[in-house]
């Protein structure tokens, strides 16, 4: 299949590429910076597997077979300012909206649309376990982007072009990410939870996260939401004890509440608040996660 592919020099796209390319399939990825692709894809660009381009050169997808859709600002690199959210906002809708236009516009139409999402779609919560089919969304600003987000994207659906959003989890790596923002202070030995730490902290291992776009890729009964989170989430607190013993180091501090309000401001949300999301309709659907506990998730990455 010939792929494209936006946001794939980030987290999951640059590990994703390499898993398509080992399937013999040909990406394009849409790029603010081709010369970026080309340099962590050498090899493959210069046999003519990867191809880069701008969304401006982006001018029809009728050459496409499937469109997987991952760009977007990092959520929770920077504080909240009214403008860093506009821009957490336009990085998402914008690409995303071209998408949909070339979609509508294209009279051979690719057959699968995968476009990304967050677990913020169901905005912070307790306890409760939280499948696809929940519906009491606490409302705020992560659930409010990521359902008008999904709702464009879903707005391509035809006969020919089944939609697939994935809501992420915390995207565990030793790449990027959570972990990489991490690892000094557990490693140091300074690292803990967030506040209580009672909150719900649900996560992925990146290898099961692209293999799960792998099989939705594949899947030609596949449409919809799916929850691509490892199907045993944890508290904050059970995270940072296990990521601690991974790393051979003490979990004895944790992390003020007011800090990460001065740090991150209203995002500070992210990691104060969170949810219990379970993969079902990724599991009923026959996916089969490597990595379903935190502590062999944690013991790969760092072994």
């Amino acid at each position: 299949m010939h792929i494209l592919v936006t946001g794939g020099t980030g987290l999951i796209g640059r590990a994703l590429i390499p898993a398509l390319l080992s399937q013999k399939h040909t990406v394009t990825v849409v790029s603010r910076s081709p010369k970026n692709v080309f340099a962590l894809f050498g090899e493959a660009a210069n046999q003519g597997q990867v191809q880069a381009l701008t969304l401006a050169e982006l001018k029809s997808v009728e050459q496409f077979s499937a469109i997987i859709n991952l760009a977007g600002e990092p959520i929770a690199d920077k504080r909240w300012t009214t403008k860093q959210k506009t821009r957490i906002t336009q990085s998402r809708m914008d690409i995303t909206q071209k998408l949909v236009t070339l979609l509508a516009a294209a009279k051979t139409k690719p057959h699968v649309f995968i476009s990304g999402s967050a677990i913020g779609f169901y905005g912070r919560q307790n306890s409760d376990s939280i499948t696809e089919t929940f519906t009491d969304i606490h409302k705020e600003f992560s659930s409010t982007l990521c359902a008008q987000w999904e709702q464009l994207a879903l707005s391509a659906s035809t006969p020919d072009t089944r939609v697939c959003v994935v809501r992420t989890g915390v995207v565990l790596s030793r790449d990027g990410g959570a972990l990489s923002k991490m690892y000094l202070p557990f490693k140091l030995g300074l690292g803990g939870p967030v506040s209580k730490g009672d909150q719900g902290f649900s996560w992925i291992h990146i290898k099961d996260m692209v293999a799960g776009l792998i099989f939705l890729l594949n899947n030609k009964d596949a449409s919809g939401a799916y929850n691509f989170t490892a199907p045993n989430p944890v508290t904050n607190k059970v995270f940072s004890q296990t990521l601690a013993k991974t790393l051979h180091r003490p979990c004895i501090f944790t992390v003020p509440k007011i800090s990460m309000r001065l740090l991150l401001g209203e995002g500070a949300d992210l990691l104060l608040f969170g949810q219990f999301v379970i993969p079902e309709r990724l599991e009923n659907a026959g996916f089969t996660f490597n990595y379903p506990h935190v502590d062999q998730a944690l013991a790969a990455i760092y072994s």
